[in-house]
C-alpha cells in the first residue's frame, strides 16, 4: 500500500475454487452493499476450470483477486484474511450471497464495543432447503451443534488472536472449530435478527456430502482441541453460564448426545446422529412453515 492509499474500514473474503456458477451473484452482492467503504478480495485457490479462470480474469481491477496453490477452504480464508486491509474483515463462500444492508447492519452492532466482539444475521436458506432460519449465539450450545453461522462480521485482530481456521480440517467443520475457539474466549456476539444471509443448502456441497457423514470423526477432532472445554466439569459450568440466553435445543439434551457419543462406535454414532437429523432445527422450522402456507386454491 503506498502512503496515499487509504485503508477500507472493511474487507469482505471470498475463497474460490472452480465456482464460476455462483461466484458473479456473491460479487455482486457485495458490490450492491449499501455500506460503500469496503474491499473485496477474492482468493483463487488453485481452481483449474476454465470457465472460472476466465470469470477471475474478467473482472474489474476494483477487485482483488489473489491466486495461490489449493490450500482448502480454510487456507483460502485465512490468506484473505491475512491480506484484507480492513479494520473488519467478513468471510463469504462464493455460492452464498448477502442483502444489501448486511455490511450496514453488521458494522452498526458491533461500532465502539472494542476487538471481541462479532455480528452476524440470520439466514435464509436457499437451494435444497428454503426459508428463513434464525441463529443465537450460546457459548454452550456451540460446542456441540455449530449454531452460528460461517459468515461472521469480525475484527480482523480477532481472527489473528484465535489464530485462524485449521488448516488440517479439510473435510468440513472448520467453522464451526473457529467459531468455538471464539466462544471459549472472552467473545460477545451479537445477532442482527433479520434473514440477511443467504446460504444454499446443496446435497453435492461439502457440509451434506461428506461433513455430515463424519460428523463422529471431526467432532472427536474439535474435542480433542479443545479438552478443557469438554471436561464435565467445565459443561456444568458453562450450562449455568448461559442458562436464560436463547437455545435450540435443551440442555438435558446436549449432554445425552455428548454421552452418546462417548459410549458409541464412531459408525454407530453416525448412523444416529443422521437418523437424528430428521427432527433438526432447520427440519423443524421448515415443516412449521410448510404448515402456515395455505393450500393452493
Amino acid at each position: 500500500m503506498t502512503p496515499t492509499e487509504t485503508r477500507p474500514t472493511v474487507s469482505v473474503v471470498l475463497p474460490c475454487f472452480n465456482a464460476h456458477a455462483y461466484l458473479t451473484q456473491a460479487v455482486d452482492s457485495v458490490r450492491k452493499q449499501t455500506f460503500r467503504d469496503l474491499e473485496i478480495i477474492i482468493v483463487n485457490d488453485g481452481s483449474t476450470d476454465p470457465q472460472t479462470l476466465s470469470l477471475l480474469d474478467s473482472f474489474p481491477d476494483g477487485i482483488r483477486v489473489i491466486h495461490q496453490e489449493n490450500r482448502g477452504l480454510s487456507g483460502a480464508r485465512n490468506r484473505g484474511f491475512e491480506e484484507a486491509r480492513g479494520r473488519y474483515v467478513l468471510p463469504l463462500d462464493c455460492d452464498d450471497w448477502l442483502d444489501p444492508t448486511y455490511v450496514e447492519k453488521c458494522l452498526a452492532a458491533v461500532a465502539d464495543k472494542g476487538e471481541h466482539v462479532f455480528a452476524f444475521a440470520h439466514l435464509y436458506l436457499e437451494g435444497d432447503e428454503s426459508g428463513p432460519l434464525a441463529k443465537n449465539f450460546n457459548g454452550f450450545e456451540q460446542l456441540f451443534l455449530n449454531q452460528l453461522p460461517y459468515c461472521l462480521f469480525m475484527p480482523k485482530s480477532l481472527w489473528a488472536e484465535a489464530g485462524g481456521y485449521d488448516e488440517t480440517m479439510r473435510q468440513g467443520f472448520e467453522d464451526w472449530e473457529f467459531n468455538i475457539r471464539l466462544c471459549l474466549g472472552n467473545v460477545t456476539g451479537i445477532a442482527i435478527e433479520e434473514p440477511l444471509f443467504h446460504y444454499r443448502v446443496s446435497s453435492t456441497g461439502m457440509l451434506k456430502s461428506i461433513s455430515m457423514g463424519k460428523f463422529a470423526e471431526l467432532w472427536g477432532h474439535i474435542q480433542s482441541k479443545h479438552r478443557g472445554g469438554y471436561t464435565w466439569s467445565s459443561l456444568l459450568r458453562r450450562r449455568r453460564e448461559w442458562r436464560g440466553t436463547s437455545s435450540t435445543y435443551p440442555s438435558w439434551l446436549l449432554l445425552g448426545f455428548l454421552a452418546m457419543y462417548r459410549v458409541l462406535p464412531n459408525p454407530v454414532f453416525n448412523a444416529v446422529f443422521r437418523s437424528a437429523m430428521r427432527f433438526s432445527h432447520t427440519r423443524r422450522t421448515a415443516a412449521k412453515r410448510n404448515q402456515h402456507v395455505s393450500p393452493a386454491s
